[in-house]
């Protein structure tokens, strides 16, 4: 089953940031039970020959991946595609023509505008029947909502029917409110809950990020199932650091 399809059906998934470039990390994550890993090029330093190599070590426990582009660029978001990513987020969205802009690209004529080789490991390494067919129905598009801009138009952004998924940049939206690092915050939270309120008037999926359990219970009872936990590098310090805590080394 696809990732979009999953979504679409209600299921929870959970996943976690990549920044550290490492396949075995990756593999490790899958192993452990998460749903699917997004691979972040905005803020980290993997190049796409080590992203392709996470999409394996993902795609080895039948887990999804999905690239995180630094921005939303034509050639970025198709390189990542023919490394053969499950989906693509694009950070920044703020207006419905960037939605119709990331559709298109990720998408085969005649829908989009994606340039087709057979031969990358999304092809398959060959010419396929109905391969780009396929590729269209399966791709998921999302979008990071990260600025007021973005929150203001979200009605409009919400209307294109091909975009699957809105990630809610809690952390630029605090910096854009005047509330650098505290998601929390009631100004924050104000307007968190208006991408999710917007999200399902628009019968469109919505993710965000949790850290404790009370993070969780609030975006389940709001019926978020994309469940971002934490970051790769988050998890492994505070995990030494609570080791650490007990005096173990």
């Amino acid at each position: 089953m696809t990732l979009k399809n999953d979504l679409k059906s209600g299921k929870q998934m959970f996943g976690t940031w990549c920044i550290i470039p490492c396949p075995e990390t990756v593999n490790i994550l899958c192993k452990s039970g998460l749903d699917f890993v997004l691979i972040d090029f905005e803020h980290s330093p993997v190049d796409y020959i080590c992203a392709q190599k996470m999409i394996m070590a993902a795609h080895a426990e039948n887990k999804k991946a999905v690239i995180r582009v630094s921005k939303l660029d034509e050639v970025e978001i198709l390189r990542s595609l023919d490394i053969a990513c499950d989906g693509i987020m694009v950070p920044h969205v703020e207006t419905s023509d960037d939605v119709t802009k990331i559709v298109s690209y990720c998408k085969y004529p005649p829908e989009g505008i994606r340039g087709y080789s057979p031969y990358t490991r999304a092809g398959g390494y060959c010419v396929k029947e109905n391969y780009t067919q396929t590729a269209n129905n399966n791709v998921f598009v999302s979008a990071i909502i990260e600025s007021v801009k973005g929150v203001n138009n979200l009605d409009k952004i919400l209307k294109n029917q091909s975009l699957d998924m809105i990630y809610i940049g809690a952390y630029d939206l605090s910096v854009e409110l005047g509330h650098p690092g505290d998601i929390n915050h009631p100004d924050v939270q104000s307007v968190i809950q208006k991408c999710i309120d917007k999200s399902h008037e628009h019968s469109v999926s919505v993710g965000a990020m949790y850290h404790t359990r009370e993070d969780y219970e609030y975006l389940k009872k709001n019926e978020v199932n994309f469940l971002v936990y934490k970051v790769d590098s988050l998890i492994i310090n505070e995990g030494l650091l609570s080791v650490r805590k007990l005096k173990a080394y």
